[in-house]
């Protein structure tokens, strides 16, 4: 399986009979999959069968699909008279003329080409269509479309990979200098402790100089970023291997660089070292950039 993108663009154009239509789908970041699709209403049953399709192809991402069918000729009849229309207007009329003669006011005699004028006595007929052969037909191209959004989100995710990769590596990197400060400061460290601890021991009449060891123990402890480097190189095997399995590893690969910037922080904050602080610095840099392109894959 292969890294996918969540962004992505699709279109196409068909035809049947004298149908004729457009498609376009746009895709961009979601945390889960938000389909927003615009069908034509008298394609009975379409929607939901674009739907159950794009739920099996897609995992996450905001997609909204456009589809516009037209008509030869707009899809317009012929004009026809309305009966009904054509009847209340007639009664309206000889009503008129009626109120019109009992108060001796004479109307000039309506003549059928102002009558037809008149609103819901001519009409256009409709052309009744049977949506089966359409949605027949959309619904097989429907796969192709989908086909090709996928393939261009994968190579997008390909993009992303190779750039994740190479992000990974520095990661690693300043890993492996992180441990190399840290292991050369380990006798700086040591020997700061026992003069600090000759120090209290000195100034600090009456106290127990065992406990006084402990708390310079715990305090050595505490500076130490041994567990701090191995983690980030288990998260370094971690994502790699994320990468390499592909597939919608998106969510995975976001909660990992959570872990990536906690153990970043916790060694800046226990450096005591300015190279180690400008190595976690730069660790922080990177795992930032490395967040940002994780938000884009599925």
């Amino acid at each position: 399986m292969t890294i996918r993108s969540m962004t992505g663009f699709a279109s196409a154009q068909g035809s049947l009979g004298a149908h004729s239509w457009s498609w376009e789908m746009r895709g961009v970041n979601a945390k889960g999959l938000d389909l927003r699709l615009r069908v034509p209403d008298w394609l009975e049953g379409l929607e939901a069968t674009l739907k159950k399709s794009l739920g099996k192809a897609l995992a996450r991402g905001n997609v909204s699909l456009t589809l516009r069918v037209s008509r030869s000729g707009g899809g317009d009849g012929q004009l026809e008279i309305n009966p009904e229309g054509l009847v209340a207007i007639l009664d309206a009329l000889a009503a008129v003329e009626q109120e019109a003669g009992d108060r001796n006011i004479n109307l000039r005699p309506a003549t059928a080409a102002e009558v037809l004028t008149l609103r819901g006595v001519l009409e256009q007929s409709t052309t009744s269509d049977d949506p089966a052969p359409v949605v027949k037909a959309l619904s097989k191209e429907f796969e192709t479309l989908v086909a090709e959004f996928v393939q261009m989100r994968e190579a997008e995710g390909a993009a992303l990979a190779a750039v994740l990769n190479g992000q990974l590596a520095e990661v690693r990197k300043l890993t492996a200098q992180a441990a190399d400060l840290a292991e050369a400061r380990k006798a700086k460290v040591a020997e700061t402790l026992k003069v600090n601890l000759a120090r209290v021991l000195d100034n600090s009449e009456g106290a127990d100089p065992d406990r006084v060891a402990q708390e310079l123990a715990i305090l050595a402890v505490k500076a130490d970023v041994t567990e701090e480097i191995d983690r980030l190189y288990a998260h370094v095997d971690a994502a790699g291997d994320l990468l390499s399995a592909g597939g919608a590893v998106g969510r995975k690969l976001d909660f990992l660089m959570q872990e990536f910037n906690r153990e970043a922080n916790t060694l800046c904050s226990k450096a005591q070292n300015t190279g180690l602080t400008v190595v976690g610095l730069e660790l922080k840099t990177v795992i930032d950039q490395m967040r940002e392109q994780v938000q884009n894959i599925e």
